[in-house]
């Protein structure tokens, strides 16, 4: 290997994109036990394709697009790397191969768009989510990709390399840019039948402990594995991690207990998800107690963010507008307020002496990328609801979209019974389960009147 290589860099980076790669599976759990019992497999195929797609895209024209040299302006990168040619085993970036680096980036471009699918469960049909994947991590998250983080010396991307914006492992490329796409595609394919009026619980919180626990996890490669070395910004982005998603997952149950009355797993979960995405952009230039300032700001802010859509009357399923676009934005910003100028990057932010400059900064970033994102997105929904149709038929919602999409089930109900014999006596019947009436991470009060007292709120 060529002088500068670092076995050990090499290997971190390496196992921080498996770790990264784990998230997705483990968004597949959250998101299909906050589902109906109906449409979980739509929910875990939907994040799977994502894995297929996005990986042969990358391979084909994404990694060029998003890391090659800069084609004009810090926009988009060259076609120089068209199906990886030119790029040898000796090649590196910084201390890593750059097929290193190549592989820890595609399961950012990955999970990206699988992200999305959350605001639009229930009523997608499969084959228009597979064309909107396509389209849109082509369109949108390579463009954004190497706006952000693409350096080259001051030649890279135009908003982390030529202006500063500071988003160490993607609050901007990844949250933000999921969170606007997911608010798109809630308007262009309208609200569920029963919106409102249905309770439409979680069918398996368990589910959704199993999904945060991973995501938890991976995230830990996610973030400290931008330092793409094994050193100390490296360590402290995984302390800050840890230390801003615990303080999320808080302030979140807190919220929750002062304004529904009950501290639930979905909101534990939710708060836990909050807090990795608020310090996702953060985790690389803050210390731990602002970490635990920004996981407190986004698990509070988050849960206030989820009533949004029945205040403003968009059906976002899962919440990918209220955490991913929320919590992204506040991690974003709160980077402008609590960078210290010591840990990795080298920016201050205003609590340390350096002035709104940097906080305007952040601001930038936040809003050119949200806008980009919800207008390419909504633009793109629009073209596949035009080419293909993009929701399923009304009976296929109703009936749910797991037999229809894929002729299988979650769930075989009638294989319960299949132990018993053929003398059993007693019949096996479906019996009703009370539970508590809450939507899909959105209302995360236990008692049985939170979804009227959201509404009553909203009016």
């Amino acid at each position: 290997m060529p002088d500068g290589f670092s076995a050990g860099d090499t290997a971190f980076v390496l196992i921080s994109a498996a770790l990264v790669m784990v998230m997705t599976p483990g968004l597949a759990f959250f998101y299909g036990g906050m589902v109906r019992a109906k449409s979980t497999l739509n929910m875990l195929a939907m994040s799977f394709l994502s894995l297929g797609i996005v990986t042969v895209l990358w391979v084909l024209y994404g990694y060029s697009l998003s890391f090659g040299p800069d084609a004009g302006a810090g926009l988009i990168g060259n076609l120089d790397f068209l199906g990886m040619r030119g790029i040898g085993l000796t090649d590196l970036t910084g201390t890593i191969p750059v097929t290193a680096f190549s592989v820890f980036q595609l399961m950012f471009a990955v999970i990206t768009p699988a992200l999305i699918s959350g605001a639009v469960a229930d009523r997608a049909r499969f084959a228009a989510w597979g064309l909107f994947i396509a389209l849109w991590a082509t369109v949108v998250y390579f463009p954004v990709a190497h706006w952000v983080f693409f350096f080259d010396g001051g030649r890279g991307g135009w908003l982390g390399d030529r202006n500063g914006v500071i988003d160490f492992a993607g609050g901007t490329a990844v949250h933000i840019n999921a969170g606007a796409a997911g608010l798109a595609l809630c308007l262009v394919l309208g609200k569920r039948i029963g919106f409102r009026k249905d309770p439409m619980r979680p069918h398996s919180l368990p589910l959704v402990m199993l999904g945060s626990g991973l995501l938890w996890f991976g995230w830990f490669g996610f973030n400290a594995g931008s330092a793409l070395a094994a050193n100390g910004v490296a360590a402290m982005a995984l302390l800050n991690t840890q230390v801003a998603t615990g303080a999320a997952l808080v302030g979140w149950l807190v919220y929750e207990r002062l304004r529904h009355g009950a501290f639930t797993t979905l909101g534990a979960a939710s708060g836990a998800v909050a807090g990795l995405v608020a310090i996702t952009p953060a985790c690389g230039s803050v210390s731990p107690l602002g970490a635990v300032a920004i996981g407190l700001a986004a698990g509070a802010a988050c849960a206030a963010a989820i009533s949004l859509k029945y205040r403003w009357g968009f059906d976002d399923s899962l919440d990918v507008v209220g955490v991913h676009a929320v919590g992204g934005v506040i991690g974003s910003l709160l980077v402008g307020l609590f960078a210290t100028g010591t840990v990795g990057q080298s920016a201050e932010g205003l609590f340390y002496g350096g002035g709104p400059a940097q906080l305007g900064k952040q601001a930038m970033g936040v809003a050119v990328v949200g806008v980009y994102s919800f207008v390419l997105s909504w633009l793109l929904a629009k073209a596949v609801d035009r080419a293909i149709g993009f929701r399923v038929a009304e009976e296929v919602e109703v009936a749910g979209i797991d037999q229809a999409e894929h002729a299988e089930s979650a769930y075989d109900l009638g294989a319960l019974g299949s132990g018993l014999g053929r003398t059993a006596a007693v019949p096996v019947t479906a019996v009703p389960v009370t539970a508590v009436p809450v939507t899909p991470a959105s209302v995360t009060a236990a008692a049985a009147d939170s979804i009227e007292k959201t509404e009553v709120d909203a009016r």
